[in-house]
Formats: structure tokens, sequence, C-alpha cells
């Protein structure tokens, strides 16, 4: 006779018990599946996203224009930005308080600033306030360039401090100078921590790039944003969006790949992906 101590515990173990929670899963994506099929209008989606006519339309100008455009918009804000973030980390780092002071003050003020309103002011407010106009390129290198440092520059003090100390302390009794040491021993090995998360930025530029549309733009100045906002008037579909953001992932999705290759390859530092307005 068996005690209820003794008694075999009922129910389901714990492998059952995942087998039915990925089961329910399954059936649930199953009939949402389903549930779409049978009520989506497909032959609208299909005009308004898939319009074989109007897709082939927007071709070779979305490539020779607008996509050789937002390359140019993105390489000019990430050298601009790239440079600028180098200079602010090491004013960051610096034992000089007034450098340290600044860079903090510019680094929160444009991490906290949307780039939207970075735009309007170099394209707005600077001309009427200065009377100084700048060009398209000029415009958006410096717009993308004072908000991508911000990023840059915690990302590269980040790597800079994370170079350990006894090689810098190595360094200078070997009598290299600070400059030389920083040069030549500290870059070269927080420039394999900083390439992950410097190439996510990048691509986080090339997104914001569409915010040039603001400047109010001429036909071989479109970048694909409004490359494609500009044929959705022409041709009353979505399909131009549609290449569009397809060419944006021309761009992007190689550049996640080798951010993920130098992840793996260098063990690389925390990815910096803090959300911009």
């Amino acid at each position: 006779m068996t005690t209820d101590t003794e008694r075999p515990k009922s129910g389901l173990g714990r492998r059952q018990k995942a087998r039915l929670n990925r089961g329910i899963q399954y059936a649930v994506l199953i009939v949402v599946i389903i549930v779409v099929a049978v009520v989506a209008d497909w032959s609208s989606i299909a005009r308004a996203f898939f319009n074989v006519d109007v897709a082939m339309a927007q071709f070779p100008a979305v490539i020779t224009t607008a996509l050789v455009n937002t390359i140019i918009y993105t390489a000019l804000g990430f050298g601009f930005g790239l440079g600028l973030g180098i200079v602010l980390a090491l004013m960051k780092m610096s034992p000089v308080g007034p450098y340290r002071w600044i860079a903090t003050g510019y680094i929160e003020l444009f991490r906290g600033l949307p780039a939207l309103l970075v735009f309007i002011a170099l394209g707005f407010g600077v001309p009427i306030a200065f009377q100084l106009r700048f060009d398209i390129y000029s415009t958006v290198m410096l717009a993308l360039g004072l908000v991508g440092a911000a990023y840059m520059a915690e990302t590269i003090r980040a790597g800079v401090q994370a170079v350990p100390k006894g090689q810098i302390e190595a360094a200078r009794s070997l009598g290299m100078s600070p400059t030389r040491t920083m040069i030549t021993v500290v870059m070269p090995q927080a420039l394999r921590i900083i390439l992950p998360p410097l190439t996510n930025e990048l691509i986080l530029l090339t997104k914001d790039s569409s915010l040039v549309y603001l400047l109010g733009l001429a036909a071989n100045e479109y970048e694909l944003a409004k490359f494609g906002r500009a044929a959705l008037n022409e041709y009353a579909s979505l399909t131009p969006l549609l290449v569009a953001g397809l060419c944006y992932l021309i761009i992007t999705i190689p550049l996640s790949r080798v951010s993920d290759l130098l992840e793996r390859k260098y063990g690389g530092g925390a990815r910096t992906k803090g959300a911009k307005a």
C-alpha cells in the first residue's frame, strides 16, 4: 500500500510543457496566417506595393541619384562626426577640467536633441539669424556629424578606457610621450573594440540622412526617402516607397553583417544602440 508521499507526481513534466507551449505558439501562428490569407485583399495589396511597371520606372534614377546621394550624405556626416568624436573623447579624458566640462556639455546636449531639430536649425535657423547659408552637402555633413559625434565620442572614450592601463604604463616607461602612446599603443587596441559600435552608428546615420528632405532639394539632390516620396505623388502607388526601402537595405544589411563579423572577430565591446529621437 502506497502512501501519499510515495505516489508518483501527476501532471506534465518540464519537457512536455515546453513542447505544449511550442505547439500552442505554432497553432496561433498558423491561425493568424490563415486569417490574414482569407481576409486580406491581395489584388489591392499587389497593386499598391508590387506594381511592376511603377517599380521599373524608378530605375535607373533611384540608383544613380537617390542611392548615390544617400551614400554621399552618410559618408560626409560620418567622416565629420568621427573626427569631431575623437576630439571630444580626448577632451573628456583630459586632465584639464574645462576640456572635460565642454566635452560633457556637448555630448549631453546633442544626445538629447532630436536630429530633426538640428537639421531645422542649420537649414533655416542659421540662415535667418546670421545670414549664413550652407550648401546642401555642408548642411547635411554638419547636421549628421554634430549629432553622430556625441554618440561616437562616448563609444571611442569607452574603447580607449578599456585598454589595460598596464600597457600604457609600459609604453610610458619606454620613454614614449603621452601623444605617441595614444597613437601607437592605445588607439590600435581601442579600434578593435569600437569598430562594431561605430559600424552600427554608420547604419543609424544612413537612416537619419532621410531628414535632409526638410531642406528642400533639387531633383538631382534627392536621397532615397525624398525620391520615394516624390514618386509616391506621381504614381499614387506605394511601390516607390518599397523600392526606396529595398535600396536602404542594400546599404544597411551588409553593414549589419560587417558589424556582427567584427564583433565576433574582436570580441567587440557592447554595441551602442541608444535610441535617437
